[in-house]
This record gives C-alpha cells, sequence and structure tokens, in this order.
C-alpha cells in the first residue's frame, strides 16, 4: 500500500486528471515542495508524476473510445493532448494499435463477452474458487479499471454466511523464479466489502507451504478507491508453484487491475506470514507472554 504522502499524490492527481495543472499546482495543494513530491512517488511506484497522468488519460481515452461516440479529436482533446497526432502516437506507444482500430476491435470483442457472460463465469488463465463458488461470480469488467481497458471483478452474488470466501486466482511454475525475491504489486478497487485482499502463496513439489501472504494484518474493508498494494516472498530453491490471486471474504464487489511480478533485492522487506517452514527457531521466544 502506498505511504501517506503518496497517496495523497494520487489521490490528488485522480481529482485533477483532466486539468491542465503544471507540477507546481500539484504541489501547492498537496503542501510540500514539487522535488519532495517528484522523488517519493517516483520511489514507490516507479513511475514519474508526468508518467502516471500519461497513463491514466490514455485509460479514460480508452473507456471513451469503448463506450462514447466522442470524435478521436474529441477525445485527445479532452485528455489533454495537444493534437489528434499526439494522443494517437502515444496510444499506439501504450496499447500497440491506433485508437480507431482499438475502438472497432474493442467494440467487437465486448460485445463477444457480454454474450457469453450470460451463460458463462470464466476468464480465461483464471480460477475461481473458495467455500462455496457458487455464490461469487467473477468477470472481465471493462467499465471500472485503472490501467488498460478493463479489470477483473470478484463479487458475491447470494446469500453469504459468516466464514465464506470466493477467490479469483491463477497458478504457473516457479521455475524461472528459483533464489529470487519475487514482488507481487496490483492496484485493488472494494465496493462495500467485508473483507478483501490479494495473496500468493508458494508451494513445494509435495505440496507443503514454503512461503504466504494474504494481506491478513493489512486486509482492506468497505468501500475503497483504486489502491496499490505489494506482496513480496522469497522463492526457494524447494518451491515448485507459484498461486496468486484476489480474496473476497464475506459480501461485496472488488477489482484487480495491474498486477505484475518484479524481481527485488533483500532491501525490500518481505511480507511472507508463513514463516520460515521446516525450521526451528534459535532460541525460546515471548517466554514472559508480552507479544500478542
Amino acid at each position: 500500500m502506498y505511504s501517506e504522502i503518496v497517496q495523497k499524490i494520487v489521490d490528488t492527481l485522480e481529482e485533477n486528471l483532466l486539468t491542465t495543472w503544471r507540477l507546481e499546482h500539484y504541489a501547492e495543494k498537496i503542501g510540500y515542495s514539487k522535488f519532495y513530491l517528484t522523488r517519493q512517488f517516483k520511489k514507490e511506484t516507479g513511475l514519474t508524476i508526468g508518467e502516471y497522468i500519461r497513463k491514466r488519460r490514455l485509460a479514460v481515452s480508452a473507456y471513451l473510445l469503448l463506450h462514447t461516440d466522442y470524435a478521436i479529436l474529441e477525445i485527445s482533446l479532452e485528455c489533454r493532448f495537444q493534437s489528434q497526432e499526439a494522443f494517437t502516437r502515444a496510444f499506439k506507444e501504450l496499447y500497440n494499435m491506433p485508437p480507431g482500430k482499438y475502438r472497432q476491435m474493442m467494440r467487437s470483442l465486448y460485445t463477444k463477452e457480454e454474450k457469453e457472460m450470460t451463460t458463462t463465469n470464466e476468464v480465461k488463465g483464471w480460477l475461481l474458487t473458495g467455500t462455496n463458488p457458487s455464490l461469487y461470480m467473477m468477470k472481465a469488467d471493462h467499465e471500472v479499471f485503472h490501467t488498460g481497458s478493463k479489470s477483473g471483478q470478484l463479487s458475491s452474488n447470494g446469500s453469504v454466511e459468516e466464514g465464506h470466501f470466493g477467490t479469483m486466482m491463477q497458478t504457473f511454475s516457479a521455475e524461472k523464479w528459483i533464489g529470487k525475491r519475487m514482488k507481487m504489486s496490483c492496484f485493488i478497487k472494494t465496493k462495500n466489502v467485508v473483507k478483501c485482499g490479494a495473496w500468493c502463496r508458494i508451494d513445494s513439489r509435495n505440496g507443503d507451504l514454503l512461503q504466504f501472504d494474504n494481506m491478513d494484518n493489512r486486509s482492506i474493508y468497505g468501500t475503497t478507491d483504486w489502491n496499490y498494494y505489494s506482496i513480496v516472498l522469497d522463492v526457494r530453491e524447494e518451491s515448485a508453484s507459484i498461486h496468486f490471486g484476489l480474496l473476497l471474504t464475506g459480501s461485496g464487489e472488488a477489482w484487480i487491475d495491474g498486477i505484475s511480478f518484479e524481481e527485488v533485492d533483500h532491501s525490500v522487506a518481505s511480507t511472507n506470514m508463513a514463516g520460515s517452514a521446516g525450521e526451528l527457531p534459535l532460541e525460546p521466544v515471548n517466554l514472559g507472554f508480552d507479544d500478542l
């Protein structure tokens, strides 16, 4: 999750995404120098403030291309590009196709997926599971997204009792990550959730749990706007499979977007909640029962 200052930067950027503000305006609004804001934002997000604004404006333009009949010139000006040509170049760089082709292709695909969604609860590559999967639904959502053109949505669709949970998940081989410290990051948005979070688990070939984090110590509750979350785990030599996804405990709706995996060094703290599997502590701990 972002630090307080970076979250404030993100909130301010989102509130003024389509304005003509300069960096000085954001700094004045937030109450810090532009140099400090730039440094902190880059440190936590890996993007400059300008790069973030550009990507988010392009995401807005993708939504407008799909859901409105605005001319491409109107969209380019609405999203604060100096010309249709500049917009087209930027859009093609991010989406690998010009905006006109994107509109045509995505509308065709969107119509097809909407028809299929009435009879299926499948999203390619993703598995819906949990205590009672029939009480949950997952889909690719074209209406709500943070980057790109869609997000993954997980929601309850029945009478969910205490203790029920659903998750949309994937599994992949740990082979390319052996010996590395791995950071999974994503954006999550929620609506009326009882409890929610990203999760990641690393198992051995025998199915033993080696590393695990489900954000239980920093869970998401209620209704929240898009926020950045990360999980950091060590992929040990005996690791065989990596499992990850979005977890929804109880009722509500949640969206996940911008999922990525990257190697980080040991200056980035692990979030592992499973402890060192198979290893005994060198000394007894908490003998005075002071740590709850």
